[in-house]
């Protein structure tokens, strides 16, 4: 896991260069009190003050500051080009709120090729209370970008079964993981997708447990399909390259797993991972199979390239099993979404009022926005199948991510606040901090709102230290 330690320490009053931060509309008063030298410098290098730009600035000897011009003063970008451009050092900066983006500007994915000797960037912050809040999000993020970078080669249904392990080692939780054929009976769905692969690729549901078994029930459930072929109804070879990518619902759910049990949240936390390659052989799941599956509904598969929706059916009815009072569940499920919202609005679908107005409200205070979609009653209709209860592809392709999120909802626990996040888990193009590949999106809003409901407490976990 990428760690952030050494980029973000508390002010102690250390040398640092300083950096100003400035909105664009105060640019030309903040020249006009600059040193004459100063002006004469940066109409050289003809710095005129465009959002997102900055410059170096010389001091008296020796001494230099850097100006900034951002649209995000105070906000969690306004720092994040920085770290990139500037030179190895220790910085201070003249506004709060860009800690985040100074520490995932640093992010690198450099797995598979030789990392960059790069001198740290060093920030020093007066909010030295939220210091390791701010590194644990910073961290999180990290990981979601680390596991959805990874190939299929080495992110398997095996891999992300030990992430989850590793991930119950560090906060004392505990792991049961049903795999292969122990799933065809219990979990028919999650087997039918997932039976085809090879055998070190088997598919499995992971679950972890953890905190008082008497606090609230919480359950998060993350799409774990760590290859995504289509199956039988195969995928072009375009719509197949970001495939390793179709975990990233799961990448997102560990890491608010971790965030949660990071900071002690008071909650009895149930993580649960359908995690499957839909692969192709010739015990394949096939399109017109009806499926069995753990709610005891059948379902007509009328696309094997939909499979995601149908894992997660299996995964949230065991989690309602556990009467939890809420449930997150996050996917990589339809390309619908993003043809309606694009890769950087994650849809949210839930019939709890005070659930999604509880997300919405903290994507925007987190700069990490989701917009709501309707679970429209009438679409139901849509799923209807013939032969069996339901399907799990309509005809038509109308709606679909509405309908697939109305696909889940049939097995979403009835008595508990339930909330699904069709979130795209890669960035298409790079933004300061925001580098293309693997991302996490409404992550901070999810765990900002858990952190409002459940406040902190001592669950007899300790909590990871950063120094």
């Amino acid at each position: 896991m990428t760690r952030f330690d050494q980029h973000l320490v508390a002010d102690r009053g250390q040398p640092a260069h300083a950096i100003e931060l400035i909105a664009p509309a105060a640019f030309d008063a903040w020249l006009g009190a600059q040193p004459a030298r100063t002006r004469a410098m940066l109409a050289a290098h003809r710095f005129t003050g465009k959002p997102g730009t900055h410059a170096i600035v010389p001091g008296d000897g020796e001494a230099w500051s850097v100006v900034a011009v951002t649209d995000d003063v105070g906000g969690p970008w306004s720092l994040a080009a920085l770290p990139a451009a500037l030179p190895g050092g220790t910085y201070r900066a003249s506004d709060r709120g860009g800690e985040l983006g100074w520490l995932l500007g640093q992010y690198r994915f450099d797995r598979y090729r030789k990392a960059e000797d790069v001198e740290p960037r060093i920030l020093v912050t007066a909010d030295a209370a939220t210091l390791p809040e701010t590194l644990r999000l910073a961290e999180a993020t990290a990981w979601v970008r680390d596991l959805v970078n990874t190939p299929a080669c080495d992110c398997g249904p095996a891999d992300l079964e030990a992430a989850t392990e590793a991930l119950a080692k560090r906060h004392n939780a505990h792991v049961v993981v049903r795999r292969g054929d122990e799933l065809e009976q219990g979990y028919p769905m999650i087997h039918a997708v997932g039976k085809a692969a090879a055998r070190d690729r088997a598919p499995r549901l992971i679950e972890l447990h953890w905190g008082d078994p008497q606090a609230p029930r919480i359950a998060f459930v993350g799409k774990g399909v760590c290859f995504d072929t289509g199956g039988l109804d195969i995928k072009p070879s375009a719509g197949m390259r970001l495939m390793k990518k179709d975990m990233g619902g799961a990448a997102h759910a560990l890491a608010l797993a971790d965030l949660v049990m990071a900071a002690r949240l008071p909650v009895r936390l149930h993580l649960l991972i359908p995690a499957v390659e839909n692969a192709i052989a010739g015990d394949a799941f096939r399109p017109g199979d009806i499926l069995r599956t753990r709610a005891g509904l059948t379902v007509e598969n009328t696309n094997t390239d939909a499979e995601g929706r149908l894992v997660l059916g299996d995964a949230l009815t065991r989690a309602g099993e556990e009467k939890p009072e809420l449930v997150l569940d996050f996917a990589t499920l339809t390309g619908a979404a993003r043809v309606a919202l694009g890769p950087d609005l994650p849809p949210l679908f839930t019939d709890d009022e005070a659930l999604a107005a509880d997300l919405i409200a903290a994507g925007t205070v987190q700069s990490d926005p989701v917009w709501r979609l309707p679970l429209w009653d009438a679409y139901d209709e849509m799923l209807k199948s013939d032969v069996a209860d339901l399907v799990n592809a309509p005809d038509g392709g109308f709606a679909g991510a509405i309908t697939a999120a109305l696909f889940l909802r049939r097995f979403a626990p009835a008595d508990s606040a339930w909330a699904h996040l069709d979130v795209f888990a890669w960035r298409p193009g790079a933004k300061p901090g925001r580098p293309k590949g693997g991302d996490a999106y409404a992550l901070r809003a999810a765990y900002a709102v858990l952190k409002k409901r459940y406040a902190a407490g001592a669950s007899g976990v300790p909590e990871r230290s950063h120094t």
